[in-house]
This record gives structure tokens, C-alpha cells and sequence, in this order.
């Protein structure tokens, strides 16, 4: 008996399979820097002139990574894919001059995540318990998840999958969390990936596994379409932006204008970062270019979306905002050659850039508390997973509310994979 989980995350993705009386196995996937559980959800293209006729390649997840860092000239990186299921106006996109939908290159990463797992586990994979935000990036309405679902689902198809199970994320991570218990609890599940941020109060332990989950076990799911790459964007917006000219001006037709701002908006998100190169976009740059007051911060612009840097950037965003969550003070680095950005930044500047988004995850929490009638000292447990969970800003919220004593973390990039294949386990045993 056995089950396969998958956490297909905006940034990185994560397979899980479950056997026996719950033992669980993960995926692991080569990188240049050994082994790793997390796969990058990313898609690196480039199209080839072969006796005359033009081929598209295409690579996934660390071997996409190592052919757009080594080639000359880029192709094209796509990144955050997820992020975009919400929208009913990108249905799809040019790629070297011929139009793929949004499910298309999805389905082209879940095919060799896919591949990657039927190698590595010795099984054929038609079937899998597959992860879902609360409310994906982007939605408004339940409509508007439901519209996000359905496409994942038609990527899953073309990926090969016969059948999808869909589970809340946050769900998923309290069965893992609940694999751990040898009592009940009511637990808090805060889940922060690279788009969302989800939150469970459910009840788990081993009495609900001998009667089977109910429904009314879940008290409620609650959550935002902001998280990890919410917080990176404050960075790209304080730190870089301000070098490649945000905030400067143009002279046109005798007057003084500001630059254009809509391109650094798109700047800060990643997921928007790869549609920047086109011709129109470029040709409106080189045009503020010429009319710049100060043009060589323009010219920078230029060259990072030319050159489409986006993944290097996002690197060194993460960097320092990883070192910001373990140390109080870090130095921003970003260095091409071309561009040479270094500055000196405080986790407090940090926790002052995303105070909004802190205030929009502590009213989440909050809603879901009052939405179940539960009050703080009714749960047993908070537990938090997710890259995000290990921002001291975002742990806070946490233990302002519910005290240290009661915080638990673990398995941050994994267990929700983990949670979605016993969950698969359990729901096999149930047939």
C-alpha cells in the first residue's frame, strides 16, 4: 500500500511517498550542490537552429538552473508559474514565437518532477495527493481559487497524471505535525511559502486517526496570497530599485517627468520579472534611456532585463534576507560584471520595509481565531513551516499570541509533502 504527496510551490516543489504503516520517503534531486528534497519550480528555454530548423529546449528545476547559469546567451527563465493560475487574462504566453499556455509549462515541470520520482521510487506514477493554497495568488473569490484549482489539475492531466487529489496545504502540514503526536491537540498550522501564506486550526492525534478525520475536526482555513516573495519584493524595492533609477526623472518635450514606475513594480515581482524582455518594453527603455536625467542608472535596468538576471537577483535577495533572520545586521550583494550593488542593511530597516505585510498576516490569524470562536489559550500548539516561518518578524506574531512554549517548527521546505502522502496512506486504507 502506498501513496505519492506533492507540493508544488510557487519557488520550490517537494514529492513525498508513504508506505507501510506511515513510513515516508522523499524525492531527492541532484544540484550542483549535491542532493537536495527541494526542486525549483522553474522553466529555462532556449530555441536552437538544427540543419535549418528551429528546436526548443527546454529544462526544469536544478538542471534548469545549471544550463541558464553556463549559457552565453540566455534563453528565456520562467519562474513562479503558480503565482499566475489566478488570472483569467494570461491564458498564455509567447515563447521564441509560438504561444504555450500557462498549463502547458506547468505540466512541463510536473512531467519530470514526475519522471524524477518514478525513477527514484521504482513505481509507475498515475495518482498523487496534491497540495493547493487556502487562496491562491491573486484570487478574490472562492470562484477565483476554484478557477486556479482547475487549471492545476488540467496541468496535472497533461503531465500524465489519471487522478488528482487536491488537499489544502496547511491540512496537509498537520498530518505530518499530527505523525509526531501520541495525544490529541488542537493545533494552529501557519504555512509560508513563496506566494501564499496559509493558516489551519484543526484538531489532530491519535484518537482522530482511530475514528477517521471528520470534517468538523478543521475549525476553519484561512489565508493571504502574500508571503516569502512579498517580503523579497520590499527588498528589490529598497535596495536595488533606487540604483536602476526608480525614482528619478526624464526630460520630455521640454519638461521634467518621472521614469516610468509601472517597470519597477514589475521589478519586485518574480514571476513578472521574465516578461520585461520583450521588444516593446525594451524599446520604451532605451527611449527613457536617451531622455534620462541620469542615465547610467537606466542603463543598469537595461542590461539586468537583457541579460535576464532575475535568477541571480533573486539569490541575492534571499541571501540577505536569510542572514537578516539569524543575524541583526547583513550587507546586500549583487555582482554581474556589469552591476555592482552592495549595501549595508539592519533586520530592523527589514522589519519596517514589511510591516504591512506583518499587519496583514497578523489580521489574518486573528480572523481565523474569531471565525472558530477559539481564543489563543484554547490551542494546544502553533506550528509553523515554510521558508517565511524562520523570519524572526513572522515567528513574533506567533508568540505574541500563543507564547513561546508553544511554538513548533520542522521540516520547513518538506512537510507538506510529507502531510499530503500519509494523508494519501490514510484515505487508501479507508477503500
Amino acid at each position: 500500500m502506498q501513496a505519492l504527496g506533492i507540493d508544488f510551490g510557487t519557488t520550490n516543489s517537494s514529492i513525498a511517498l508513504a508506505s507501510g504503516e506511515g513510513e515516508v520517503e522523499l524525492a531527492r534531486f541532484s544540484s550542483a550542490t549535491g542532493l537536495t528534497d527541494s526542486y525549483r519550480s522553474l522553466l529555462y528555454l532556449e530555441q536552437h537552429l538544427e540543419r535549418g530548423i528551429k528546436n526548443l529546449k527546454s529544462w526544469t528545476g536544478p538542471a534548469g538552473i545549471e544550463k541558464y547559469l553556463a549559457a552565453e546567451t540566455k534563453g528565456r527563465l520562467i519562474q513562479s508559474l503558480k503565482s499566475f493560475l489566478s488570472s483569467r487574462t494570461l491564458t498564455t504566453t509567447d515563447v521564441f514565437g509560438r504561444r504555450r499556455t500557462l498549463e502547458e509549462l506547468i505540466a512541463r515541470i510536473l512531467k519530470d518532477l514526475r519522471s524524477e520520482a518514478e525513477e527514484q521510487f521504482g513505481v509507475e506514477i498515475r495518482t498523487a495527493v496534491v497540495g493547493r493554497p487556502v487562496r491562491f495568488v491573486g484570487a478574490e473569490s472562492g470562484d477565483d481559487s476554484g478557477y486556479s484549482e482547475g487549471r492545476l489539475r488540467q496541468a496535472f492531466r497533461l503531465a500524465g497524471f489519471q487522478s488528482v487529489e487536491f488537499e489544502m496545504e496547511p491540512v496537509a502540514a498537520a498530518h505530518f505535525y499530527e505523525s509526531t503526536l501520541d495525544h490529541d491537540e488542537l493545533i494552529l498550522i501557519g504555512d509560508f511559502g513563496g506566494g501564499t501564506s496559509d493558516f489551519s486550526l484543526i484538531h489532530v492525534g491519535p484518537s482522530v486517526l482511530a475514528r477517521g478525520r471528520q470534517p468538523q475536526d478543521v475549525l476553519g482555513n484561512s489565508g493571504l496570497g502574500l508571503a516569502g516573495d512579498a517580503f523579497d519584493a520590499q527588498i528589490v524595492k529598497h535596495l536595488v530599485s533606487p540604483a536602476l533609477g526608480a525614482g528619478t526623472q526624464m526630460r520630455s518635450v521640454g519638461k521634467i517627468l518621472p521614469v516610468p514606475v509601472w517597470v519597477y513594480a514589475k521589478l519586485e515581482r518574480w514571476h513578472h520579472l521574465s516578461l520585461l524582455k520583450t521588444k516593446e518594453v525594451m524599446d520604451m527603455l532605451r527611449s527613457v534611456h536617451a531622455q534620462a536625467v541620469e542615465p547610467e542608472r537606466i542603463a543598469v535596468l537595461l542590461h539586468l532585463i537583457s541579460e535576464d538576471l532575475g535568477y541571480q537577483l533573486h539569490r541575492s535577495v534571499q541571501r540577505v534576507k536569510i542572514e537578516l533572520s539569524a543575524h541583526e545586521q547583513a550587507v546586500f550583494r549583487f555582482s554581474d560584471g556589469y552591476i555592482e550593488l552592495e549595501e549595508a542593511v539592519t533586520r530592523s530597516d527589514f522589519e519596517t520595509w514589511i510591516c504591512g505585510e506583518l499587519g496583514q498576516i497578523s489580521g489574518c490569524v486573528d480572523s481565523l481565531l474569531q471565525g472558530a470562536h477559539v481564543k489563543p489559550g484554547q490551542v494546544d500548539m502553533v506550528f509553523l513551516t515554510g521558508g517565511s516561518s524562520l523570519v524572526p518578524a513572522v515567528r513574533r506574531i506567533f508568540e505574541d499570541r500563543f507564547g513561546e512554549e508553544r511554538i513548533r517548527t520542522g521540516n520547513e521546505f518538506t512537510s507538506v509533502a510529507r502531510g499530503l502522502a500519509l494523508k494519501g496512506l490514510a484515505d487508501t486504507r479507508l477503500r
